[in-house]
């Protein structure tokens, strides 16, 4: 559940051990290079039921997966001034049952039954709900949600409205205690005029939400929520005549909702420039330049999106080329058009390096949008836009549903102009552009009417019918669906590199992963931080390709790169088009054997890798994750170092070009790699590729990283670090487990589920759903090839920071035998991970790390295939047995993250273990 915004303007950052990798796209240096890339087509069969309910049906039968997704037309716009967040805060209300769906929570019902890619969201003009669940479990899924919208306010009650009224506050909390948290409602506040509505935030106001009511709440959901407000569309394993069935059945009694009077388009042009500066508790300042253009399906709309890739959408964007790599004032510079219903936004977001001239980084940036306004794009830069959007379209034909997803296009489509095949006359536009049209619509929208924010470090840093069911009774459950993954195929090259391919043809799409035996774990104890930047200089230069260039060959393929490391592996990635594979290939193959590490390139990167771990200093989770290694392991482990992979500043500061080169010399090795390859090709067609363009890598020695084990502590010890000014407190219990491959490893994470790993899970029932003082806990076992970490982390309101430790504390008790696991317990945690498997093998790249876990930890190769047997065979007592030898409740280590001024002493008093202060590095404070 979540508010879903057109801008992107807090802090994104990849947590712990994923492989974070660096997205690169830009654009084609020549014409001949650029492919014809057609339109996607997405069939569909459109009907409406007589209670105004509009139903879009696709077909896609590769999985037994349906997606089921819901649009209501109604946003954060459709709210009046002093009644603010009532649709996001609805949203919220519709997940807690209704009157024939009696569950704690829907989110709980849905994980039972298997559903993937589950969430509501909240933006200004739709409220959304959607899953992916079993063709099995369709009846299920319907069930559930025409009765939310047909049977809710029964159930809606004083003591529903306080709970979710209190998460929401705590989701609002949550994000305003983010660096540059404080930006959006200064931004939505700034650019419009007061009433219009896209004037306040989409999460609303604290002062509104407290005065809702319940009159308030029942009046709006009876206003805005009846199947003549609502598309609904299945798309996956399911036919037109069965989807008609099945909707008429469940919804067809629903009688419609009153009239609805629809904002028109209200662009609200401005003129002049306004100017607000406001300070944060961030490291780099920050510019924000807006301005009110028309919105989302329009024909400026194309011709905004085009001028905002070439303005500052990529590597090879004017932005970054001017101010990120070539002056170096700023570590980010973007540019983008974002299309809501009634109008849309232009916005430039400069994030400044540390000690740069931020009224200079915003004057060039000015130069670079003028001159693009003076001449217009050039058409190399045209046509790496064009190629930028058409790719990304054609990658959404992989996924029925969730984000960005077939269904999630249909239902946009059909939602807000009526057409669901809307998004071919967007793509048309794109393709149909020219650098005098995209000139045109900059300067036509563009040349007056801007705010600016500019986001200043703190000083101190830091129709009525019977129903065609019986409602009395939910549809009989189905059960978990056989799997049928792709075989995995395997080859060796010449060289020693072992291939491995798992061929999908659904799509014409190849996906790329090398995966190598490093990652965080082979950077010496001096130097953390070597294996990541490495990794991230990849793609700034061969031997014969600069920078700039690699971005502007790639874009203009329509591949995708990207490299990362995680704990114990690197990984090089490509996902790009059938229609351009062996030219991309030769590109990837480059990066891989033949990176220079440019001395200027890694001056410049030096200095955003120590403005990265800055900026990772100032958030919660990540302060946490910082020095919770060190903690746990020990400081000579080799699983010490930050689990952000960036290293410490003085390591960073130390590191030269030439100890990335060696760490390239010294593990990338055909016999020290393997690379996956999932989608549109075979093993015939690819290895003569394969062979052609690593014909030149050689194998080697490699040297042998050193895992030791580390014993439990004897008790606890509670480590404190201060955020002075913290609106929440980040609580972190963490543990060791044993490795990824040991025999009750995928026991151990089913049981994980029942403790934090789902959202019906006790930590984030008690915290969330009954005490309301977080948006959301959770616990993690992180894959290693060593002991994993084994962490919850759960951030609640600062006023209850102790009382929130203290039920952390019992839980933890509890899971280690305390308050042994129920039948049920047991059952919803194994129905979600059974039932659920279909729904995540997808796409190309969901199978790629699925068979990337299988190479990288030792897993058999039936894994996934025996997965659901496996897991079936758990009882409640060997579930209890397992937890209880594998939770050290009284052997925790705990880092709590928050304003030590307000939260020290209630922590202290806890007494769960020896306390002691670190600070943001985790050395000790005295």
């Amino acid at each position: 559940m979540a508010v879903s915004v057109r801008r992107s303007i807090q802090l994104a950052a990849a947590l712990a051990l994923a492989s974070g990798m660096s997205a690169v796209q830009a654009a084609p240096a020549k014409q001949s290079s650029t492919p014809d890339i057609p339109i996607p087509n997405v069939p569909y069969t459109k009907f409406t039921l007589k209670n105004g309910l509009t139903v879009l049906v696709h077909e896609d039968h590769k999985t037994p997966v349906v997606a089921v997704n819901t649009w209501y037309h109604v946003g954060s716009k459709n709210e009046k001034v002093g009644k603010t967040g009532f649709a996001h805060l609805f949203e919220h209300l519709m997940f807690s049952g209704s009157d024939n769906f009696k569950k704690a929570t829907y989110i709980n019902a849905m994980e039972g039954i298997g559903a993937t890619d589950l969430n509501g969201t909240t933006n200004q003009d739709r409220t959304n709900y959607f899953q992916n669940v079993p063709t099995s479990m369709l009846d299920y899924a319907l069930f559930a949600e025409s009765d939310r919208m047909g049977h809710l306010l029964g159930t809606v009650d004083q003591k529903k409205l306080d709970l979710q009224r209190g998460v929401v506050q705590n989701e609002k909390r949550q994000g305003e205690n983010q660096p540059y948290g404080v930006a959006y409602e200064l931004l939505v506040n700034n650019t419009y005029p007061a009433g219009h509505p896209y004037s306040w935030t989409v999460i609303g106001k604290m002062e509104d939400l407290d005065a809702a009511s319940m009159t308030d709440v029942q009046d709006w959901f009876k206003k805005n929520y009846g199947p003549n407000n609502t598309v609904l569309v299945l798309s996956g394993d399911i036919t037109p005549e069965v989807a008609r069935q099945k909707v008429e059945q469940y919804y067809g009694h629903i009688p419609p909702g009153p009239p609805l009077a629809k904002h028109q388009e209200w662009i609200a042009k401005r003129t002049g420039t306004h100017r607000t500066t406001v300070q944060d508790r961030v490291p780099q300042a920050r510019i924000y330049r807006t301005w009110n253009t028309p919105g989302a399906n329009t024909p400026e709309e194309a011709q905004l999106d085009l001028a905002g890739l070439v303005l500052g959408g990529g590597k090879t964007s004017r932005l970054y080329k001017r101010l990120v790599y070539k002056d170096q004032l700023a570590t980010s510079a973007n540019a983008s058009a974002d299309g809501s219903e009634i109008g849309g936004q232009f916005d430039l977001t400069l994030t400044a390096r540390p000690g740069a001239d931020v009224a200079r980084m915003e004057r060039i940036a000015d130069e670079e949008l003028q001159a693009l306004m003076k001449n217009g794009p050039t058409e190399a830069e045209l046509r790496l836009a064009k190629t930028t959007i058409l790719a990304r379209y054609t990658r959404m034909v992989e996924r029925v549903g969730g984000f960005g997803g077939k269904s999630d296009l249909l239902a946009s489509c059909q939602t807000y102009t009526g057409n669901p095949d809307c998004y071919k006359i967007y793509l048309q536009r794109i393709k149909d552009a020219t650098p005098a049209s995209v000139k045109k619509a900059m300067n036509t929208w563009l040349a007056d009417g801007d705010f600016v924010l500019q986001v200043d470090p703190y000083p101190t840093a830091l129709v009525a019918g019977k129903p065609g069911i019986d409602r009395s009774k939910e549809p009989m459950l189905g059960k978990p669906m056989s799997l049928k993954l792709p075989e995995l195929q395997r080859t060796t090259l010449s060289n020693g590199m072992k291939v491995v391919l798992a061929e999908r043809h659904d799509a014409p799409v190849v996906n790329f992963q090398l995966l190598l035996d490093s990652g965080y774990a082979s950077d010496a104890a001096d130097k953390p931080g070597v294996a990541s930047l490495a990794m991230r200089m990849l793609e700034e230069g061969t031997k014969t390709r600069k920078s700039l260039e690699i971005g502007e060959e790639f874009a203009g393929l329509g591949a995708q790169f990207g490299a990362g490391s995680n704990l114990d592996s690197s990984f090089v990635y490509m996902n790009t088009l059938k229609a351009t594979l062996p030219q991309a290939l030769g590109v990837y193959s480059d990066l891989v054997l033949n990176p220079a590490f440019p001395q200027n390139e890694f001056e410049r990167l030096q200095k955003d890798r120590l403005a990265a771990i800055a900026r990772e200093k100032t958030v919660p989770q990540l302060m946490a994750l910082r020095v919770l290694p060190g903690l746990l392991y020990g400081k000579e482990h080799i699983y010490s170092r930050p689990f952000t992979g960036t290293g410490t500043e003085e390591s960073v500061k130390r590191m030269t070009r030439e100890d990335l080169a060696k760490y390239h010399a010294t593990w990338f090795k055909p016999n020290n790699a393997t690379l996956m390859i999932v989608g549109d090709t075979t093993l015939a067609e690819i290895k003569p590729l394969l062979e052609k363009s690593f014909a030149g890598w050689k194998a080697g020695e490699v040297p042998k990283k050193v895992l030791s084990n580390v014993a439990p502590i004897d008790k606890s010890v509670v480590y404190l670090v201060d955020r002075p000014g913290a609106l929440q407190s980040v609580i972190v219990g963490a543990q060791l487990a044993p490795p990824k491959n040991s025999p009750d490893s995928l026991q151990l994470d089913i049981v994980n589920d029942v403790f934090g790993g789902t959202f019906s899970s006790r930590i984030n029932m008690n915290l969330r759903e009954d005490k309301h003082w977080s948006y959301g806990v959770n616990s993690q076992l992180y894959a290693a090839i060593g002991q994993r970490p084994f962490v919850s982390m759960s951030p609640v309101q600062t006023d209850k920071t102790s009382e929130a430790m203290k039920e952390l504390v019992t839980e933890y008790r509890n899971i280690a035998g305390g308050k042994p696991i129920t039948a049920d317990e047991l059952k919803s945690a194994l129905d979600n991970n059974t039932l659920g498997l279909p729904g995540s093998f997808e796409t190309a790249g969901q199978l790629t790390t699925a068979y990337t876990n299988i190479v990288q930890y030792g897993l058999p190769d039936d894994y996934y295939n025996t997965f659901t047997g496996k897991a079936l065979a758990m009882t409640p007592q060997s579930a209890n047995a397992l937890a209880a030898r594998s939770y050290s409740p009284d052997r925790l280590v705990w880092v709590v993250v928050g304003d030590m001024s307000k939260i020290e002493a209630g922590v202290r008093a806890l007494n769960v273990g020896e306390v002691r202060k670190i600070d943001a590095d985790g050395n000790p404070v005295k």
